[in-house]
């Protein structure tokens, strides 16, 4: 709390395209399962014209049991989910908190895993919401008290990773979502703000820490916790 009580304010002027920059190339999308599938038909009136005699010489089909020999079929376990639509299946997120100030701070290190599901998947799904709905800003937009506070995390099933992040938290808030092999960026503005407007109560959550200290150095932190 000392660099607020200081009232050391920083302001930054960023462009979206600017923004849109930082962001990962977007990698290619592989083709899903079944799309673009088309079903295989037999050719029209195949089979209509046989050669063979009305009465035939074949012997006659040998009575077989009604219950078939072959085993059934089992069924397959359906496919994990990937990207936003794996929200459900999130388990659990670890979250670093990175500082980049001018001046000196004795804030702490917080680095926070987070394994009570329900609080992961709200999060997560803000994420998603916000970049599903991207700030439609354009030109040069003022950016006050920006301390340089970002957070990067890494959402998972278990131990199979979902989606990762970045989430700048001070001045014009930036949120990065990798998932599904696709990055995508925006500014929590406008359409991205009203989409997720609980992102920074449930990213508070998730870190165990006041609302307002997600946009702070808060000396000490939490520390690293399991």
């Amino acid at each position: 709390m000392e660099l607020m009580t200081r009232g050391t304010r920083q302001s930054t002027v960023m462009s979206p395209r600017q923004v849109r920059g930082t962001a990962l190339a977007v990698l290619l999308c592989s083709a899903l399962a079944g799309c673009g599938s088309v079903t295989a038909s037999a050719p029209a009136g195949a089979g209509a014209s046989s050669s063979a005699p009305a009465s035939s010489s074949a012997p006659a089909a040998s009575s077989a049991p009604a219950a078939s020999s072959a085993p059934a079929a089992s069924s397959a376990p359906a496919a994990a989910a990937t990207g936003c639509a794996s929200v459900d299946q999130a388990t659990s997120v670890t979250v670093h908190r990175v500082i980049h100030l001018v001046e000196p701070t004795r804030a702490g290190a917080l680095s926070k895993t987070q394994n009570n599901a329900a609080l992961v998947r709200a999060l997560f799904s803000e994420f998603c919401a916000a970049v599903r709905h991207p700030s439609a800003a354009k030109g040069a937009i003022r950016c006050p008290a920006d301390f340089g506070i970002s957070y990067t995390g890494t959402f998972y099933d278990g131990s199979r990773t979902l989606a990762k992040f970045v989430y700048g938290a001070t001045g014009c808030q930036i949120l990065s979502l990798t998932a599904d092999g696709k990055t995508k960026t925006t500014l929590v503005l406008g359409a991205a703000a009203a989409a997720a407007p609980k992102l920074r109560d449930d990213m508070a959550a998730v870190l165990e820490v006041p609302r307002l200290a997600i946009a702070q150095p808060v000396s000490g932190g939490t520390g690293a916790s399991k």
